[in-house]
């Protein structure tokens, strides 16, 4: 017997995220010149949008 097509799961990790993590943002903000490790503290990011 097959599973009805509503109780199967989706992926749902294979859409797009709207936040990166926080390393992802650091590597982000640091390209961009708006974050310097030396100086910065990695807490209390602003979010970015992938």
């Amino acid at each position: 017997m097959s599973l009805d097509r509503s109780l199967k799961t989706k992926n749902t990790l294979a859409g797009k995220r709207s936040v990166l993590s926080r390393n992802e943002r650091i590597a982000k903000l640091t390209a961009d010149k708006k974050f310097d490790p030396s100086k910065d503290k990695a807490l209390g990011l602003a979010k970015t949008k992938a």
